[in-house]
Order: C-alpha cells, then sequence, then structure tokens
C-alpha cells in the first residue's frame, strides 16, 4: 500500500503562485498606478476650482468697481461747492459803488446738492439756505427734452418755470463730467457770478401738462410763468419790484437769477 502525502505550505505557495501567472501584467500596473492617479486628478481638480474661484472674484470685483464708477456715478448725489467773486460781472447802480467797493477782493461760497440723470436729460439741483447770503435756498429742475427750467422758492413756497436756457446750462452729460472731475479733485472751481433778472408773468394752472420732473416739483404749489426783464417791452429799469434772489451753479461759474414781480 502506497501511502500519500501532500506538503501543504507548498501547495499553497503553488496556488499563489498560478494565480500571480493568471493575472495579466497590465493590469498589474494599472493597479499599481491607481493610487497615484487617483491622487493626482483630486489635486487637479482643486486647483482647477481654486482658478474658477479667482477668476469668479476677478469678475466680481472688477463689475463692481466698473458698476461704481461708470453707471453709479449717473443718480448719484453729489454735494459740491464753489467759490466765487461776486463783482466780477455785477452791474451796479451808481450810488451803489461806494458801499461795494471794500468787498470786491473778498470770495463767497455757495454749496449745493445735484443728481444728473442723463438717460431722462434732467437735472436736479438743491440749493440750502445760504450762510452768507441773501438769496433763498430753492429745489430746482432743469429739463432738456421739455426743455423747460422750473424753480421752486423754498421761502416762498412757489413754482416758477421757464424755457431753459442753454447757453447757461450745462447738458447732464457734459455737467456729470464736470462733478465727477471735482469729486476726484482734477478740478476746484474758483468763478464769478453771472446775473439774470426774470419777471413773472402769469399764473400755470395745468403743471400736470410739464413733465414728470416738473410736475412733481410743483405740484400742490402756485406755479408762475416767467419772462427775461429785458424781452419785456415797456417795463422800466426803475420800476417797484419785489424780487428775491436764488444763486446755483450749473456751469463752470454761479448764476444768480433774481425773480421779480410786480408790488402790490
Amino acid at each position: 500500500m502506497v501511502k500519500v502525502s501532500f506538503n501543504s505550505a507548498l501547495a499553497q505557495k503553488d496556488v499563489k503562485k498560478d494565480a500571480e501567472t493568471l493575472i495579466p501584467e497590465e493590469d498589474k500596473v494599472d493597479a499599481e498606478a491607481a493610487v497615484p492617479v487617483r491622487h493626482q486628478s483630486r489635486a487637479w481638480c482643486w486647483c482647477m476650482c481654486l482658478g474658477l474661484a479667482l477668476m469668479l472674484s476677478g469678475v466680481v470685483v472688477g463689475g463692481a468697481y466698473l458698476y461704481r464708477y461708470y453707471i453709479l456715478e449717473e443718480g448719484q448725489v453729489f454735494v459740491c461747492g464753489v467759490n466765487y467773486r461776486e463783482e466780477d460781472f455785477m452791474i451796479r447802480e451808481e450810488e451803489e459803488m461806494e458801499v461795494e467797493l471794500p468787498n470786491q477782493f473778498h470770495l463767497k461760497q455757495l454749496e449745493e446738492r445735484i443728481r444728473v440723470l442723463e438717460r431722462e436729460q434732467v437735472e436736479l439741483i438743491n440749493v440750502p439756505v445760504p450762510e452768507f447770503d441773501d438769496g433763498d435756498p430753492a429745489d430746482i429742475v432743469h429739463d432738456f427734452q421739455r426743455r423747460l427750467t422750473a424753480y421752486l422758492d423754498l421761502s416762498l413756497n412757489k413754482c416758477y418755470v421757464i424755457p431753459l436756457n442753454t447757453s447757461v446750462v450745462m447738458p447732464p452729460r457734459d455737467f456729470l463730467e464736470l462733478l465727477v472731475n471735482v469729486k476726484a479733485g482734477t478740478y476746484l472751481p474758483q468763478s464769478y457770478l453771472v446775473h439774470e433778472e426774470m419777471v413773472v408773468t402769469e399764473r400755470l394752472e395745468h403743471v400736470d401738462q410739464l413733465g414728470y420732473f416738473i410736475y412733481n416739483l410743483c405740484r400742490g404749489k402756485e406755479t408762475f410763468k416767467l419772462q427775461r426783464r429785458d424781452r419785456i417791452l415797456g417795463m422800466q429799469k426803475r420800476e417797484a419790484l419785489n424780487c428775491h434772489k436764488i444763486r446755483h451753479f450749473v456751469n463752470t461759474f454761479v448764476m444768480e437769477t433774481m425773480i421779480c414781480s410786480l408790488s402790490e
């Protein structure tokens, strides 16, 4: 009788060797490279996400910059001041010469709040109570589409409307550019005073026909039509008038608008 015995250790070694021979060489290489490739793909993914995040942050910051400096300027409220020399373009009466001369070298200051709506072609101006002058506080609308200017004298609570003087009032785009330069400190105006004199001619009843901005300004208030005094025939220079002054700037100079009505 022949006794057959098996060496278990040798058998396991042979089985393992046979199993290894059954695995193709390329599969073994792929299995060995699987872990580093996975690490590389994760690293690449993180780099791409970081790059996208940086790009998006750059777009957001750049967009905010453009929005701030090229869009918000329109409609932004500017608070501006100008120093001006009152005597440069003032026409004095003969008896006033001796009184006015001592102050001819003094500069006066005017401040106002300005909002320019370039798309609507409108300039909105608020003149607060002057500190060192006898002018009236006022809200003013220059409407280039309607070709009208409206003054709301806040002391009298009365509204006055006149055709827009485009030779004096800067167009919205040019005026906005001037304000941006003043804000940036590249242009600090020191200017002079120009006079114009208006006379009340008639009362206006239908302010709703004067456009949205003037209607919003004058709604519920007494509203009158103005005409420049030098264009009214037969009116004498020394005729008794009750006058109020409104000073504001919509150009490189200060405009004094004197609004007068016949004394009662």
